[in-house]
């Protein structure tokens, strides 16, 4: 039984006895899991090896540039081609890519043209499979659990998030060829878990688009996204957080270089704030039950323009580590909500060009929040970029509450509806 079919009548069993949505779910987590031990370990093994830092930030953008460059036409193949045949042979590509690095550390053939190329297509190939499993999770679960469903796979992304950086780093200290080891384990296992799995991933082959030049397909994805009006809302408001949030990511580090402390305790604080991204996620579906999306989304940006100036108000690692958790678990819940929505209203055959645009929109401006951040920190300090940074958040929320959200949300049509 899938969201796309008639509903039900019994009542499904739980998602902890759903074989093949666990099937899915462990093999997207062991991959996400592999693939941020391997992308904390491209830059260390080259500076580690070369004594260039330029070497290991040319790694580092390697592995970042398929987000910009490769999102929208991965959503094109996530839509055109056989989701499951793309997953598994995303999943072999990875774990090519990663223990070719392990022959590459063992024969002691450490080339900056290898470790780049690498980053890059595991990066790509990142990217189609999370496409991939983010359009095929409502063939593998009823409508009703959705949510639910969501709700899991977010919190999981999070957490592979707060122990795949300190673990490749941790593995990468006790032999340089072991996280990529790790990696390419981690995406066999994930091959193995999607093969397992019996339900379809997609709809019929006649509703999959044609073979063909992909420049119109993908802008057949944004046509649908922009008369979207609130999809486009919502995005937009979005977007303009994370600008503001990515500003915000060095100002911990800039705290306690000032005052002296461990460079350690950064971790501390992105582990405090990703426990509470995970707590978030698995509180998104009650959240969005009982607000409604359109005043999550309102409620979200008042609590981050109030809880952002706070940041100029504390230097205590314990506090900004809090405020940091507090901002990051309405952030878990929010992209819950959103992606539920996003999901159901989006046509199977649209659902990789249309996520693949709201990732690009979505993050797409990261690199200039980062740059704002860091002029902002060198003129204002951590206290002064605070401020201005939680009076733009201020104004985003203004907008969120002067254009009628929940008007656009009634008028969103569901399922396949065009």
């Amino acid at each position: 039984m899938s969201v796309l079919d008639e509903a039900p009548t019994a009542a499904p069993p739980p998602l902890r006895r759903n074989r093949d949505f666990l099937l899915l779910w462990s093999g997207a987590g062991f991959t996400l899991l592999g693939s941020r031990a391997s992308m904390v370990a491209y830059p260390l093994l080259l500076i580690w090896s070369t004594g260039s830092a330029t070497a290991g930030a040319v790694a580092a953008a390697a592995a970042q540039l398929p987000h910009l460059m490769v999102q929208l036409p991965a959503g094109v193949l996530v839509d055109r081609c056989d989701r499951r045949r793309l997953m598994v042979l995303c999943s072999v590509g990875c774990a090519l890519s990663t223990l070719s690095v392990v022959a590459a550390v063992a024969s002691d053939r450490v080339w900056l043209t290898h470790l780049a190329a690498a980053a890059f297509v595991e990066g790509s190939l990142m990217v189609c499979y999370r496409l991939a499993e983010r359009a095929s999770v409502r063939h593998v679960v009823p409508a009703e659990q959705l949510t639910a469903a969501l709700s899991g796979s977010e919190a999981r992304g999070r957490a592979a998030g707060l122990f795949g950086q300190p673990l490749g780093s941790t593995a990468f200290a006790l032999a340089r060829w072991s996280p990529f080891l790790l990696a390419g384990v981690a995406h066999l296992l994930s091959l193995a878990a999607v093969l397992l799995i019996r339900a379809p991933f997609q709809g019929p082959g006649k509703d999959r688009p044609p073979r063909g030049r992909l420049v119109p397909q993908i802008a057949q994805g944004l046509r649908w996204l922009w008369r979207n009006t609130f999809l486009r809302l919502v995005m937009l408001l979005v977007s303009g957080s994370n600008v503001l949030f990515q500003a915000l990511a060095l100002l911990p580090a800039f705290v306690l270089y000032e005052d002296g402390l461990s460079p350690g305790t950064v971790g501390v604080i992105a582990a405090i704030s990703g426990a509470g991204g995970a707590l978030g996620a698995l509180a998104g579906g009650r959240a969005m039950k009982l607000l409604g999306l359109p005043s999550l989304v309102r409620w979200a940006l008042l609590a981050w323009a109030a809880l952002v100036p706070a940041l100029a108000l504390t230097r205590s690692p314990w506090l900004l580590g809090a405020l940091f958790a507090v901002m990051s678990m309405v952030g878990g819940a929010v992209n819950v909500a959103g992606g539920v929505h996003q999901v159901l209203t989006t046509p199977d055959r649209l659902q990789g060009r249309v996520n693949s645009a709201l990732q690009l929109v979505g993050s797409g401006a990261n690199a200039l929040g980062a740059l704002l951040g860091g002029l902002l920190l060198d003129a204002t300090g951590a206290a002064g970029t605070a401020t201005l940074l939680g009076a733009a958040m201020a104004a985003l929320a203004l907008t969120a509450l002067l254009i009628d959200l929940p008007r656009h949300h009634r008028n969103t049509p569901q399922g396949d509806q065009e």
